[in-house]
């Protein structure tokens, strides 16, 4: 019987990024919820990256493995997953000129392999969902939740395996 201590780095952190209040933009944050509500596997932990802001840099200090979930628009089939390994766009874009009101997933990143240098994560994952439409006070559209869903299960199920 293996136990992991509470404060113990995770294996895998999964952070949901995104506005809560803004529709599809929603799909990181809703993601980790109903991660949390279906339970993780040992050694994992969810961050909600929506509030967060920089601290979700601090969060990945130490841990091996990265997912980050968020919404993307990129003119695609709505609901369309993305699955973008972390070194293409780590490095991206440059820190100059960020604030906290337009700090991003790929912000997160880059503030984070240069503040964490040798703790950064080795292995970093970014999951995108593409959006319908983001108004302030929607929920989830249909295919954006079914993708939330599909994404949900397959980290669950990957994690669980240790494939992940």
């Amino acid at each position: 019987m293996s136990e992991t201590r509470p404060d113990a780095p995770p294996r895998v952190l999964v952070i949901g990024c995104g506005n809560i209040l803004c529709g599809d933009d929603a799909a990181g944050p809703v993601a980790v919820r109903r991660m949390w509500d279906l339970g993780l596997p040992p050694a994992v932990r969810c961050a909600d990256g929506g509030t967060g802001g920089m601290d979700v840099a601090f969060q990945m200090r130490g841990v091996p493995k990265v997912v980050l979930i968020d919404a993307c628009s990129s003119g695609s089939e709505p609901g369309t997953l993305f699955e973008v390994p972390g070194r293409e766009v780590e490095q991206l874009p440059p820190l100059a000129g960020i604030n906290l009101h337009a700090f991003r997933w790929d912000h997160a990143l880059a503030f984070a392999r240069w503040l964490l240098k040798a703790d950064y994560p080795t292995d970093v994952t970014a999951y995108l969902i593409e959006v319908e439409q983001t108004k302030i006070g929607a929920p989830l559209s249909p295919r954006v939740d079914a993708a939330v869903d599909r994404l949900v299960r397959r980290l669950l199920t990957q994690l669980g395996d240790g494939a992940v």
